[in-house]
């Protein structure tokens, strides 16, 4: 699993050409400002799968999965931490095939 470095947007702008989605998943730092851009540019629609808590308030939950078409493109989040967050403090993805598919983790500052 790879580690994403995070990337601020300010008013100077930011690049937004993400990295090769890795295939074991991608993780990044989380203060729950953070979100992802993901480009699936394959010819077929793949999922990104979020990582979760395994319970949440007690209950089992199901991890969400984000369906991006062919060609398409998703900006994903904002992750509260005392959900998305592991014991590292970062927020997980893996996806569902990873030819063409790049991402992008972005971090949107407090105004």
């Amino acid at each position: 699993m790879a580690v994403l470095t995070v990337a601020t947007v300010s008013r100077a702008g930011v690049d937004v050409v993400g990295v090769a989605a890795d295939s074991l998943g991608d993780e990044w730092p989380n203060s729950g400002l953070e979100f992802i851009e993901v480009f699936n540019g394959g010819g077929g629609s793949i999922n990104v799968t979020l990582d979760i808590r395994p319970t949440l308030d007690g209950a089992a939950v199901v991890d969400p999965v984000i369906a991006i078409p062919a060609a398409g493109r998703r900006i994903i989040g904002p992750f509260p931490p005392g959900i998305y967050n592991d014991a590292t403090g970062r927020a997980k993805v893996t996806y569902s095939g990873v030819a063409s598919v790049t991402i992008k983790a972005l971090k949107c500052p407090p105004a």
